[in-house]
């Protein structure tokens, strides 16, 4: 009986410890596209993702902001995995700190929160050159994006490292992973089966077991949609759902459906106004896609923020965007709960898995005021310059071997005795005109600025051109976007009648990277040593200063009374800072501050009319300060479209989608004007969501060089619905005329040169039945600017 007894308890005992070894192995899942649904474990699993971007959030505030997300019921977290934040020169790549991808996967894991993983190459993201590496454009020459093999050989070492951080934490080998995307929105890019293929192929053999999948807009995802991936679509707050899953619909019976990027808000640019969306479009999205079974990520459910240089720029035309990230989220910029967020929570508790409920909103992270406080020291640019790099040509910052950060060019001039025209080829992106020291002008990218008229000069005066590099362009075809000056430097004078221009030699190149190490290294003198100009600007400079604090806390730096620059506080950059806002502060994570003495460091290209800087507990990401107008109409001005024939005349249908109209011959000229008649809902506006012009070979015309001549009507009172958002490259941003100014309605584009045309396509507004969408209109061609 004793023995029977030992046996037994042996027995138990291994019982248990096989079970308890068990318990101790991570739960392999599987995830699959089911008929109709995705399937986890063979189970119906609806994916409602939060999109979490681990580099705009500081390492210290992860979980939190994880946290944030798993109350709102959300079971996943979709992120995308920045390039060239990971590997900052070839072959040395960094996944530690603030770039541990694994351990905020693991983070998401520990929260039971399964992770969609989009690694890219490129990912777009208001991201300094959509997340691919500066160094990538050493070669000039190079195809991004393309079949190019230096370009394929950096990705697929590239997508290595990172499967070489996160590739056992897949749901097959027991981690969270569920998902991975095929490269980003191709087909507003260009179309390459091939190319897509090829990333496909590497990431396949990366992550053999994981659901593999592309994302497009509804309007162009067959371009590149491959037979084997899972196909998603992305629209933004307002769209019509049924019409964004209609094709996919038809090509796809059985496939299960997913917005994997459902727009809550939208980014800033500086010199714009504050992008929100309303929140009850956002969780009627939601709402009907849930009750519908589709799955969804909410980009962004939290932004963050683009510290120090990381933020991108947006093409056609300049666009650069602002440091804040806050995209007008469920979870703002800091961390706290808004409205929305309490709003989509409501809303998303009916969707909760039968049992459950959603989790309890994590504490929120404190903020606090600090004293106005003076920096008092500065170490002027022209005090400071380093040794140069001579060269007979003009080089770029990439030739240069810098990635960030400012380049002054100087060189000397001849003597010419009256005023000549002075031709920047071209600016990138910001550039100050100085002659002997002396401030001339300014050259402003977002503007098409590359001309200025400089003053009679004597032989041997020195030229000075202080050039700053915004963002990398980071979405379509621009993202090829060296920095510095791009080309060359001419004077133009007239002689006889006649223009003579000669091409500016002989440079000196002074780098001013924007790196810690630099700032910190540069002499500094007393502030009050160096008096303001006539202006009331202070020197343009590093300025350095010290305040104190308490207790750390979250709270936001006010710059309102700086020029254009960055900041660092005790070595952290915290981003750009613009007087024109519209964002005039600063977020500064408290966990980045220290009780007592912290050090802050503002390179300001301008000077401030007072180096004065103080915390405040809300942030100021709403005032904007151009002397611009945001319209492209002057006051007075009315368009003379006398005597121009139409070379078209109809009627749009009165339905979403693309529309294509032929002109049924071929037209020429450089000035279109698309007069808009009247709406289809009878009311006195028009909007277009994107336009484009079909050439003699039925491709479309490049966008790049278009800008907007003339529209009579644009609503940018607290909207920004101008005329240029009809070739943003974006469908969820549209062209409005303001309520109230009645039909016809008329833009007209400068498309750059004289090109010829066969056919329009026209886009109206993405949300059901269209809105303001144009029904009668005429277009007109000419070759010389319409009279105003």
């Amino acid at each position: 009986m004793r023995l029977i007894n030992l046996a037994l308890t042996a027995a138990l005992s291994l019982t248990a410890l096989t079970a308890a070894a068990t318990d101790s192995q991570p739960r392999k899942d599987t995830f699959t596209a089911g008929s109709g649904t995705f399937l986890l474990n063979d189970e119906p699993f609806v994916v409602k993702a939060a999109e979490l971007h681990y580099p705009r959030i500081p390492r210290p505030y992860w979980e939190h902001r994880i946290k944030m997300c798993k109350a709102l019921g959300m079971n996943t977290v979709c992120l995308y995995v920045f390039w060239n934040t990971h590997e900052s020169e070839p072959g040395v790549f960094d996944f530690e700190g603030q770039n541990d991808l694994a351990e905020f996967i693991r983070l998401c894991q520990k929260n039971d929160m399964k992770v969609i993983l989009r690694p890219g190459p490129y990912v777009c993201a208001e991201w300094e050159m959509g997340g691919l590496p500066w160094w990538l454009l050493k070669d000039k020459d190079i195809a991004l994006r393309e079949n190019d093999p230096r370009f394929l050989d950096r990705v697929k070492i590239f997508e290595e490292a990172v499967a070489g951080q996160v590739g056992d934490l897949t749901a097959d080998k027991g981690g969270p992973i569920i998902m991975i995307q095929v490269e980003n929105e191709y087909g507003s890019y260009g179309e390459d089966k091939t190319y897509v293929a090829n990333i496909r192929d590497m990431l396949r053999e990366l992550y053999p077991d994981v659901t593999l999948f592309q994302c497009d807009w509804s309007s162009n995802f067959t371009l590149n949609g491959l037979d084997d991936l899972v196909w998603t679509m992305n629209f933004g707050t307002g769209a019509n759902i049924d019409e964004q899953f209609r094709h996919l619909r038809e090509l796809r019976p059985d496939s299960p459906l997913m917005c994997s990027e459902f727009w809550s808000g939208w980014f800033d640019k500086w010199g714009a106004n504050h992008e929100t969306r309303p929140a009850d479009e956002m969780i009627e999205g939601i709402d009907e896609m849930l009750s519908k079974d589709i799955s969804f990520s909410l980009y962004m459910t939290h932004g963050g923020t683009n510290w120090g240089h990381w933020a991108g720029a947006n093409s056609p035309g300049f666009a650069p965007d602002v440091t804040s990230y806050d995209y007008d989220a469920p979870i703002s910029e800091s961390g706290q709960a808004t409205p929305k967020y309490h709003a989509l929570r409501r809303a998303l508790a009916k969707y909760m898995p039968k049992g459950q409920k959603q989790a309890k909103v994590p504490a929120a992270i404190p903020t606090t005021t600090i004293r106005p406080f003076t920096l008092t020291e500065v170490a002027p640019i022209f005090a400071n310059l380093p040794e140069p790099v001579k060269s007979a040509d003009i080089l770029t910052m990439e030739e240069l071997n810098q990635g960030f950060g400012s380049l002054l060019y100087r060189t000397t001039l001849p003597a010419i005795d009256e005023s000549s025209l002075l031709t920047v080829d071209e600016p990138h992106d910001y550039a100050q005109i100085f002659i002997n020291g002396q401030y001339i002008g300014t050259l402003d990218r977002r503007n098409g600025d590359r001309q200025i008229r400089i003053p009679a000069v004597n032989r041997g005066d020195t030229l000075d051109i202080l050039v700053e590099a915004m963002g990398r362009i980071n979405f379509g075809r621009a993202i090829k976007d060296f920095k510095g000056i791009t080309d060359r430097v001419e004077l133009t004078i007239d002689r006889d009648g006649r223009p003579f221009t000669c091409d500016l030699k002989g440079w000196q190149i002074y780098p001013l990277p924007d790196l810690y190490e630099f700032y910190t290294s540069l002499t500094y003198q007393p502030l009050a040593d160096n008096p303001a100009d006539t202006t009331g600007r202070s020197p343009r400079g590093v300025y350095r200063g010290t305040f104190t604090i308490d207790r750390p806390a979250d709270t936001f730096l006010d710059f309102g009374t700086w020029g254009k620059g960055l900041v660092y506080v005790n070595g952290h950059p915290m981003g750009r800072i613009w007087e024109i806002g519209p964002q005039q502060t600063l977020y500064m994570p408290g966990c980045w501050l220290k009780k007592g003495q912290n050090e802050i460091l503002v390179f300001d290209i301008l000077g401030p009319h007072d180096p004065l800087v103080q915390g405040r507990k809300t942030p100021e990401l709403d005032k904007l300060l151009v002397a611009r107008p945001l319209t492209h109409r002057e006051e007075g001005d009315t368009l003379d479209l006398t005597g121009l024939a139409p070379i078209l005349e109809g009627t749009f249908a009165p339905s979403n989608g693309w529309q294509e109209i032929e002109l049924g011959q071929p037209f020429t000229g450089r000035y279109l004007a698309l007069e808009a008649l009247n709406a289809h809902d009878g009311g006195d506006r028009a909007a277009i969501s994107e336009f484009y012009l079909l050439d003699q070979n039925g491709q479309r015309l490049s966008r790049e060089p278009w800008t907007i001549y003339y529209a009579d009507s644009e609503e940018v009172d607290r909207k920004n619905c101008s005329g240029d958002k009809i070739f943003d490259l974006q469908e969820s941003t549209y062209w409005r005329t303001v309520k109230g100014n009645p039909f016809p309605h008329t833009i007209v584009i400068d498309l750059g040169a004289t090109r010829t045309i066969t056919a329009i396509q026209y886009l109206p507004r993405m949300e059901a039945e269209a809105p303001q969408s144009i029904r009668d209109f005429r277009v007109y061609l000419s070759d010389e600017p319409i009279k105003k």
